[in-house]
């Protein structure tokens, strides 16, 4: 494919970009407030997510309102069930800190875990066949720590649709999402018991958190309801 050679031949071109937007690029912290919690009424069932950003609330003032705590209540809500969740969300984290961090991770017997990574791995222009690796190695391992767990892989966002990202850096790094997203839904296809879920990243601004680069509360309570239809 000859995007490939082209992403990397215009690297030298990017860089000065990529410098300036992380430099200038407002910083957000993770979201306040504990990493897990207990909502919905009925049978008991547990969710774990585990992942980057968005794991950690970025872009949301209480972890509750982020992506851990919408999709809870969206699934005790779908399954009509009482939902313990644990959040372990790094801000920044690539797939291979994610693997470094897996003794980290609670050891409880999950239904469910949400996977979220890949967007610091476009970034750090982590290579297809390393990402491939390492994907297949965390998602494994959390199939081994909760073997009865449907595990679902959150797909690597369109960057091409962050308005923080300038063009044309916008432009590769959303080709080059699209490349390991690809990578991921192979991968997610060759391990039992892993679902690939596109990740739904409206075309309009008011969706982001004022950096332009991470889902604001409303944002992660409409995607955290087409997690839940997925399951």
């Amino acid at each position: 494919m000859i995007k490939r050679p082209l992403f990397w031949l215009s690297l030298p071109l990017l860089l000065p970009q990529g410098l300036w937007v992380k430099r200038t690029a407002l910083r957000m912290p993770p979201a306040a407030g504990a990493n897990s919690g207990v909502v919905g009424n009925g049978p008991t069932r547990r969710l774990l997510l585990v992942g980057d950003s968005i794991i950690a609330g970025v872009g949301v003032e209480q972890l509750a309102d982020a992506l851990p705590g919408q999709l809870a209540r969206a699934l005790a809500q779908r399954h009509q069930c009482r939902v313990e969740w644990h959040a372990h969300g790094d801000n920044g984290a690539s797939c291979a800190d994610l693997l470094r961090q897996l003794p980290e991770i609670p050891a409880i017997r999950a239904d469910w875990i949400l996977v979220s990574v890949g967007v610091n791995d476009v970034t750090r222009l982590t290579t297809a066949r390393a990402w491939r690796q390492r994907l297949t190695a965390l998602l494994t391992a959390l199939t081994i720590h909760s073997p009865q767990a449907q595990v679902l892989l959150a797909g690597v966002p369109p960057m091409q649709r962050f308005p923080a990202l300038p063009s044309p850096l916008r432009q590769a790094f959303g080709w080059r999402a699209a490349r390991l997203d690809r990578v991921g839904q192979q991968v997610a296809a060759e391990i039992e018991n892993v679902h690939h879920l596109a990740t739904p990243v409206p075309d309009d601004p008011t969706a982001f958190a004022s950096d332009g680069y991470h889902p604001n509360a409303l944002a992660c309570a409409q995607w955290a309801r087409v997690i839940a239809e997925g399951t």
